[in-house]
């Protein structure tokens, strides 16, 4: 790990290795309203804004009274289910323990959920969560990946420029308190958490559940790699880590299993990690939920994770 007293370069360092720039930021994303849905105490939205030239699909859902509101940027998981992306996060298709968003904004969050590349409306060949027939969901990603590689990119920098722009039109609304906004996921969105909350320092708070496990650790027992965090020569020089350093002393829940291969190693993190926190007396700020169980959530592990985030929103 780097000194921890450089982790501004080391940050600069991660942004730079996969490929984010900083020299044109975008300062506002607008965004068009497709669809408007009154719920029991919530309004959801369906809308479309742009991030670099791609149409993003999202749900924005709005609570009743909106005041300087807690905003949350939650980000799907993968489970080799391509057609349910924001459906499933705002408890309209898919497991019903990923349907954070649905808790979240009648807790008075203010909850952006995007379909990631690939995934649900942002499917070449698809739209809805219906999936195709066969492999073609995969594929389609898979050369997401390929495609971008070999160009010298790669589909981390697509995920993250994404998510960053996600950050920004809620940092825009009016009704959003801008010194609040965190970030959730779980697996793949537990990925995007991390790499998120190292590069982008708007965000207060995070959780990344079934996320918190090293390169090396992947490597060493054969465990899969998601493709976006396929990144040239990253391992090479930073591991996941690095990313939870980069976050310090900003609030942090990494929740794991004892069971799940996606964070074996997530208590080694936390104490590679715990330099970085210390050093700016902020270690409470870093925390880490062992749990019984294997990869998928269960209800403890949910309700844990909404209190923790609504802890965090009513005392940003």
């Amino acid at each position: 790990m780097k000194e921890v007293s450089n982790i501004a370069n080391l940050r600069n360092e991660i942004t730079e290795a996969i490929g984010i720039t900083s020299a044109n930021p975008i300062t506002n994303i607008e965004y068009r309203i497709l669809d408007s849905t009154e719920e029991d105490g919530y309004t959801r939205q369906l809308i479309e804004y742009d991030s670099y030239g791609d149409r993003v699909i999202a749900y924005l859902l709005l609570p009743e009274v909106l005041d300087k509101n807690p905003a949350i940027l939650i980000h799907h998981q993968h489970n080799r289910e391509h057609h349910f992306g924001k459906s499933e996060v705002c408890g309209l298709a898919g497991n019903p323990l990923q349907a954070f968003g649905l808790e979240l904004v009648k807790k008075g969050f203010v909850v952006l959920a995007p379909d990631s590349i690939c995934f649900e409306d942002r499917r070449k060949n698809a739209h809805g969560i219906e999936p195709l027939p066969g492999d073609s969901d995969f594929w389609q990603h898979y050369n997401e990946m390929c495609y971008r590689i070999i160009q010298g990119d790669c589909l981390m920098k697509k995920v993250i420029d994404d998510a960053m722009n996600g950050i920004t039109l809620l940092s825009n609304l009016s009704f959003v308190d801008n010194e609040c906004i965190g970030t959730l996921g779980h697996s793949y969105g537990g990925n995007t958490v991390l790499f998120l909350s190292a590069l982008d320092e708007r965000i207060a708070f995070s959780c990344a559940s079934g996320s918190a496990c090293t390169y090396a650790n992947r490597i060493s027992n054969n465990v899969g790699i998601e493709m976006a965090s396929v990144i040239p020569n990253f391992h090479s020089k930073y591991d996941i880590y690095d990313l939870v350093s980069c976050i310090a002393p900003r609030r942090l829940l990494i929740v794991s299993a004892d069971d799940d291969k996606y964070s074996r190693d997530a208590a080694y993190i936390v104490e590679k990690a715990s330099p970085a926190y210390l050093e700016q007396k902020a270690l409470h700020n870093l925390q880490h939920m062992r749990f019984q169980g294997s990869h998928g959530l269960t209800e403890e592990r949910f309700n844990y994770i909404i209190g923790w985030l609504n802890s965090n929103g009513e005392h940003c």
